[in-house]
């Protein structure tokens, strides 16, 4: 790590790198995946540290397998009830992803160490460094191969079309079907900081839509989200990402508002794809409390779980599941009952912190897909 302290780790694998050496790919025992990493031989105290059996003497592993990775997939498992197919799915994705097979990305202006495994073209898997267009994002094996396609790169901005503007933040939203090739690369970026990351190549069914911040350079993607054009789960997000350089600057739950003033305008309840990781959880829980508690603090009167859910298209379990968390809701007489007053809200305003960053409903210019163009993905 780059502490320079030592740390439990086990082996994952080992490969001869250019020079004939030896690098052993290690996972800290105490640490997120992410920070898993090739080290070279000088950094091992085999003294202090146990070998795991390594695939091969040069680590060389089967390339991902060229199935795409869809959504079908995974309803197909869950609709067969059994927890074996679910674990079986489960295992294969852990095998195949568990060596990080890209160290770095150079986008833009930034350089970004990668937290996990994605599964781009096998000739481009073992560079150290990627190199990607942050407008079209093709990606490439060299800075000077960077620096040729810069100079013809027509985009400056997503394709598809801007429909949301507000001071120097820009949304595009971008059709899975029309612009295949770009959102494919776009999942294959996402994945490098997403571990349960499935859709690479099944883009078709899908909108996306880019967060942006532009100048005079053009409009320089944040992070997005995607979802189904038809969910039959009634889902307003499917995947949802904000890069390294931009995160813990409230623009997570900006996309999360966003995808619900797109619900707001289909006037239909909405929620995210689910299970959610840990870390999903959190993020949604913090947009769900932060809405809940606006809308307690600004009604007085009464108000049921369903007035709620009908203002915000937030669903219903998604509320009582908030409220519960926040102790907000009682069950009397078999059924979810508000339990609060403006004291205790005030209090859980308070505790909050700063507000996140709002999305500004008059500046989006927006209207759903018509449902003769949804049923084709039913």
């Amino acid at each position: 790590m780059k502490d320079n302290a030592y740390h439990e780790a086990e082996i994952v694998e080992k490969r001869v790198n250019d020079e004939g050496n030896y690098e052993y790919y290690v996972h800290y025992l105490e640490f997120n995946k992410r920070l898993d990493e090739w080290v070279p031989e000088d950094r091992l105290d085999h003294l202090k540290s146990e070998e795991k059996s390594p695939t091969s003497d040069k680590g060389e592993k089967d390339p991902p397998p060229k199935k795409k990775n869809t959504r079908a997939q995974k309803r197909k498992a869950d609709s067969l009830g059994g927890k074996s197919e679910k674990d079986e799915l489960e295992k294969e994705h852990d095998e195949i992803t568990k060596v990080k097979n890209i160290n770095t990305i150079e986008f833009g202006r930034y350089e970004i160490d990668t937290w996990y495994f994605s599964p781009y073209p096998e000739e481009f898997s073992k560079c150290s460094k990627l190199f990607i267009c942050e407008f079209c994002l093709k990606y490439m094996k060299k800075k000077k191969t960077l620096l040729r396609h810069k100079m013809k790169c027509d985009l400056r901005h997503p394709p598809g079309n801007e429909i949301y503007r507000h001071n120097e933040i820009s949304m595009f939203e971008v059709d899975g079907k029309k612009n295949k090739i770009y959102c494919q690369n776009l999942c294959l970026l996402a994945k490098l900081f997403l571990d349960h990351k499935t859709l690479y190549y099944d883009v078709e069914p899908f909108l996306f839509y880019i967060l942006t911040e532009c100048d005079n350079r053009g409009c320089h993607m944040i992070g997005y989200f995607s979802k189904e054009k038809f969910s039959p789960d009634d889902y307003n997000l499917a995947c949802i990402l904000t890069l390294p350089p931009y995160q813990r600057q409230g623009y997570g739950k900006f996309l999360i508002s966003f995808s619900y003033e797109l619900s707001k305008r289909e006037n239909k309840v909405g929620s995210p794809e689910k299970p959610l990781s840990d870390l999903g959880l959190l993020s949604f829980r913090s947009y769900w409390t932060e809405v809940l508690l606006e809308i307690l603090h600004k009604h007085r009167g009464q108000l049921s779980i369903k007035d709620i859910s009908l203002i915000t298209c937030i669903k219903s379990q998604d509320i009582i599941d908030t409220l519960q968390y926040l102790g907000l809701i009682k069950y009397w007489k078999g059924q979810h009952i508000i339990s609060v007053t403006p004291k205790v809200v005030q209090d859980h305003l308070k505790n909050m912190g700063k507000k996140s960053r709002k999305v500004e409903p008059s500046k989006l210019h927006w209207v759903p897909m018509l449902d003769a163009e949804k049923n084709k993905y039913k």
